[in-house]
C-alpha cells in the first residue's frame, strides 16, 4: 500500500480547498476535508498524504490562476490544472458543492477523463495580462463613445459635417459644443473627459506592448509573426502571449483546431457531416486571426509598414509571408465565387492564416536551436 498513487482532485476557491483523494484502483474515492487556501496548509496536507512521488494533483481553472499549480511543482509533485469546460457531467445531475466537486475530480483523474489546460510561464501570464488588459480599455473606449454619442443624439445635436465620427475634425467640433442647461453641460464634460481618460490608458498599454515586442523575451517570434500581412504589433504580441509556447502544436491543423476555426462533425455509418466552425479554445487568438483575415481581400503587394516589417527577416519566413498573400487572396474569392458567404470565406481564410502563423514559428524556433 506504500506504493500506492494517490489521486488528489482539490476544489478550491478564495479562502478554502476542499480535498479528495482516490486511490490505485477501483475503490471508492475519499473526502479528505477542507483545507485553508494557503501555502502553510498546502504543505501540511502534503506531509499527511504520503510520498511525493506518488502524489498525482490536480484541480480546476479558474480566477485563483496558477499559483497553486507552481507551488506544487516546487514541492516536486505532478500537478494539472484541469479545462472546466471539459469535465465530464451526468444528465440530470443538479447538486453542486465542494465536497462533490473534489470527489469528482480526483476520480475522473484516476480515469484519465480530464483534460489539462496549458499552463503558461510567469513572464507568459504577465504578457497576456498586458494584452488582456488592453483590450478591456479597448472595449470601455467603445463603451464611452457610444455613450457620448447617445447623449448629444438625445440632446439633437448633429455635426454641421458629414464623414466619420471620432476624426481630428469631428473632436474639434466636440470642443466647440455649448449648454443652456448647467446639468447638461456637465453631464457632457464628464462624458468626454471619461473618454479621454481611457484613450490615454489604452496609449499607455500599446506603448508598453510595443516595448515587449522589441526588448522582451518573446520579441524574436513577435517580429516575425509581423511578416504576415494584417499582422503588425499589437496582434503579433497578443497571439504570443494567449499561445504561449507553439512547440506544443504538433502540426498546423491542431493549431487550428485550438482556436476553435475547424469544423464540427456529425457523422455515423457511411454519413458524414460537417457543421459550422466548433468556436472551442481560445477565443481571443480566433478573434484576432478573423480580423487579420481581412487583410487578404486584397491583391498580394509588399509595400508599405509591411515592407519594413520584412526588411532583416529570415528567407524562409519571408518566403512564407509571401506565399500566404497568394494563396489566402486565391482562396478568399474562390470561395467567393462558388456561392459562400462572406463570413464563411473569411473564417475559412483564418483557418489557412493559422497554418502560415505556425510555419513562421517553426522557423523562428529551429533558427534559435540551431545557433
Amino acid at each position: 500500500m506504500k506504493d500506492t498513487i494517490k489521486y488528489v482532485g482539490l476544489d478550491v476557491s478564495k479562502e478554502k480547498i476542499a480535498v479528495a483523494i482516490a486511490d490505485e484502483g477501483r475503490d471508492e474515492p475519499r473526502y479528505w476535508g477542507m483545507i485553508p487556501n494557503t501555502p502553510e496548509s498546502i504543505r501540511k496536507l502534503v506531509k499527511k498524504l504520503g510520498e511525493k512521488e506518488n502524489l498525482r494533483v490536480c484541480y480546476e481553472a479558474g480566477p485563483t490562476g496558477y499559483g497553486l499549480h507552481r507551488l506544487f511543482l516546487t514541492l516536486g509533485i505532478e500537478c494539472d490544472v484541469i479545462a472546466p469546460s471539459l469535465i465530464p457531467k451526468k444528465p440530470g445531475e443538479r447538486i453542486k458543492t465542494d465536497r462533490r466537486d473534489s470527489i469528482k475530480l480526483a476520480k475522473l483523474f484516476r480515469a484519465g477523463e480530464l483534460t489539462p489546460v496549458y499552463v503558461p510561464t510567469e513572464d507568459d501570464e504577465a504578457l497576456r495580462d498586458l494584452v488582456r488588459a488592453r483590450e478591456d480599455a479597448k472595449e470601455d473606449e467603445l463603451r464611452a463613445k457610444h455613450r457620448l454619442s447617445k447623449f448629444l443624439l438625445r440632446n439633437d445635436i448633429h455635426p454641421p459635417f458629414k464623414g466619420k465620427k471620432w476624426t481630428r475634425r469631428y473632436r474639434e467640433w466636440l470642443n466647440t459644443l455649448k449648454f443652456e442647461r448647467s446639468a447638461s453641460k456637465v453631464v457632457f464634460q464628464e462624458y468626454l473627459h471619461h473618454l479621454q481618460e481611457i484613450e490615454q490608458r489604452v496609449k499607455r498599454f500599446e506603448e508598453e506592448i510595443k516595448l515587449q515586442s522589441t526588448e522582451g523575451y518573446h520579441a524574436p517570434m513577435i517580429q516575425a509573426l509581423q511578416s504576415l500581412r494584417g499582422i503588425a504589433t499589437i496582434t503579433a504580441t497578443s497571439l504570443v502571449a494567449e499561445i504561449g509556447s507553439f512547440k506544443r502544436f504538433a502540426t498546423p491543423k491542431k493549431l487550428m483546431s485550438y482556436v476553435g476555426l475547424i469544423p464540427s462533425e456529425s457523422s455515423s455509418g457511411e454519413t458524414r457531416r460537417q457543421g459550422n466552425i466548433t468556436k472551442t479554445g481560445n477565443r481571443h487568438v480566433r478573434r484576432l486571426l478573423v480580423e487579420a483575415a481581412w487583410s487578404y481581400r486584397f491583391p498580394p503587394a509588399i509595400k508599405g509598414d509591411l515592407k519594413k516589417r520584412l526588411e532583416g527577416q529570415l528567407p524562409n519566413v519571408q518566403m512564407i509571408s509571401w506565399k500566404a498573400q497568394n494563396r489566402l487572396h486565391k482562396k478568399y474569392f474562390r470561395l467567393l465565387s462558388r456561392g459562400k458567404a462572406f463570413g464563411k470565406a473569411l473564417t475559412a481564410i483564418a483557418r489557412e492564416l493559422a497554418g502560415f502563423i505556425w510555419a513562421v514559428t517553426q522557423e523562428i524556433e529551429n533558427n534559435s536551436m540551431a545557433k
